[in-house]
């Protein structure tokens, strides 16, 4: 594949929409794989077949209002994400006009719409992209066991990641690797790597007749019964058509391909982020994965140096595999509970701090901007990412990752099962990562990046005017420098929540203790170990002197 086939947006040509809508038909059933380059699941669906149902099931659980949650959305998602979603569906139908053809949208639980168009609709094929996440995998068992019994094709190509990661499980004796390095010598080449893939459909055969199943166009977000909600501006837009075009300006610059190394990055840099954020288009399947690493490899093949994996923009598509690997073939994969590769750890639970750092009232600048940013905008750099998880859990707060993890997984509009839960673990150092001793500190690090503070007078507008030599700890600054900023710490914006310098000695006290028990018993504790733990580290932390925490009741997120 050249570079410039790479660069451009796979061609499309109309066809005749009026063709007759008989003989063999198939269903293309789009949940992740909204794009039309490099798609063989919709390209085996047109193959041989008069005409083609794509299809997509609004599933009211995904989409429609919660008001029980804590930010706008629904019961699984932020509105974020589902306005990137929505905003996906509009630009896939729009291709598939262009086609010949239409996105046909669907109601109510998916499974029970599949297997009721399967019915009606007399098809020979169902054709989807094959998905690793434990809610596809059983809905997929289902609709398959009807598919089978009807004697309809089921064509579920992996294509979403690099690897089919059963494969690399087998290879490795039926266990997932559990190191990156591991990984990449179990993976090695893609086998699809060295050939072109398909970038271009001309066509599709037409949409055939619905029968009595109710089809509506692309719901915006006031159909789904948000009302007039009032949307910040968002520079991340859903789609294709968005997908290829950041792809498009991020390899054209050489020099910036081949010398990307993560995790260096400004985390700070929010006029222009400092990375591609190609992930919310990756996540829905927008953007090939292995499109874009082709595109990458044509870079190198172009350049005198590059950087390499783990560092290089190609090794984190490798990092998405690894982690999807690892979660494919790691039984509950998204808990402490019964997951053999994480550490057992008796975390806090203290609902107060959580909130505290889930509305940005941790009265940390640095660490409340972040949180800021993910409310506002669904996304934040990953540097950005580390810093708050880090102080949930091991580095200050000490509170459980999977609280962090459901915040994470409601409001980013890039939440990936695997890649989200396998972050919270190597940040909490319970997997992964094991050295708890380093840690992101919510003052210094930011400044590192940022000395003046732009990135937080931008997202916590309340510390605009606080000198430099104070905006990472406003705590600080004289009564009288607080007047002249109108930001009364205490009252305009909070108190630090923990200090943390003496809260991270604690964490890591607690941390030291709980792997030493984990060590003893060989990762198998119970939960009586647990509670014992517990008890015993609240009683240690009785006869030091109190982590002074500054709590109040503070206004919402500004």
């Amino acid at each position: 594949m050249q570079l410039s086939l790479c660069l451009s947006k796979p061609t499309q040509h109309l066809k005749n929409p009026l063709m007759a809508a008989s003989g063999s038909g198939s269903i293309m059933w789009f949940r992740k794989a909204l794009r039309i380059h490099d798609n063989p699941a919709l390209e085996y669906a047109s193959k041989g077949s008069d005409f083609v149902y794509p299809v997509f099931v609004i599933d009211p659980h995904y989409m429609e209002p919660d008001p029980k949650a804590f930010s706008p959305g629904s019961r699984l998602a932020g509105l974020n994400r589902i306005r990137f979603l929505l905003e996906s569906l509009v630009d896939l139908d729009t291709s598939l006009k262009k086609l010949g053809s239409r996105l046909l949208i669907l109601r109510g639980e998916p499974g029970q719409v599949l297997i009721r168009c399967l019915k009606e609709w007399g098809v020979k094929k169902l054709c989807f992209e094959y998905d690793t996440d434990p809610h596809y995998q059983a809905l997929d068992i289902r609709v398959k066991e009807y598919a089978s019994a009807a004697g309809i094709e089921v064509f579920s190509p992996v294509s979403h990641t690099l690897f089919n990661p059963a494969d690399i499980i087998q290879r490795n004796g039926g266990k997932p690797p559990l190191t990156y390095q591991s990984f990449l010598k179990l993976s090695g080449q893609p086998s699809w790597a060295s050939s072109p893939l398909l970038t271009s459909i001309s066509s599709l055969p037409p949409v055939g007749d619905v029968g009595s199943c109710e089809i509506s166009e692309v719901p915006t977000i006031k159909d789904l019964g948000y009302g007039d909600i009032e949307q910040e501006w968002i520079p991340f837009r859903g789609g294709e058509s968005e997908a290829l075009k950041r792809l498009k300006e991020s390899i054209s610059d050489k020099e910036w391909v081949a010398n990307f190394e993560k995790p260096k990055g400004n985390p700070s840099a929010f006029v222009k982020p400092a990375t591609t954020v190609l992930s919310p288009y990756l996540k829905f399947g927008c953007l090939s994965s292995r499109y874009f690493y082709q595109c990458l490899q044509d870079v190198y093949k172009n350049v005198q140096k590059h950087t390499s994996p783990p560092v290089s923009l190609a090794g984190q598509l490798l990092w998405r595999d690894f982690f999807y690997t690892v979660a494919f073939g790691t039984p509950n994969f998204d808990r402490m509970e019964g997951n053999k590769l994480c550490k057992q750890i008796p975390w806090n639970d203290d609902d107060e701090l959580l909130a505290a750092w889930r509305e940005a009232r941790t009265g940390y600048p640095w660490i409340d901007a972040i949180m800021v940013q993910l409310h506002k905008w669904g996304w934040m750099h990953h540097l950005a990412r580390h810093s708050v998880a880090c102080f949930l859990t091991r580095g200050d707060l000490f509170l459980h990752w999977e609280r962090g993890r459901d915040v994470f997984e409601r409001l980013l509009i890039d939440s990936d099962w695997a890649i989200n839960n396998g972050n919270w673990l190597w940040l909490s150092c319970s997997s992964f990562f094991y050295q708890y001793n380093r840690i992101y500190s919510p003052i210094s690090f930011g400044k590192k990046y940022d000395p003046n503070g732009n990135y937080i007078r931008h997202f916590l507008p309340v510390l605009k005017d606080m000198p430099k030599e104070y905006i990472y700890e406003p705590w600080t600054a004289p009564p009288g420098i607080q007047r002249k900023a109108k930001c009364i710490i205490g009252r305009d914006y909070p108190k630090p929540v923990v200090y943390h310098d003496s809260a991270s000695k604690e964490c890591k006290r607690k941390l030291a203790e709980a792997y030493a028990l984990n060590q003893k018993l060989n990762g198998q504790l119970s939960q009586e170990d647990l509670d014992n733990l517990r008890r015993k580290l609240e009683q240690d932390e009785d006869l030091e002197p109190k982590i002074r925490r500054q709590r109040q009741k503070v206004g919402p997120l500004t």
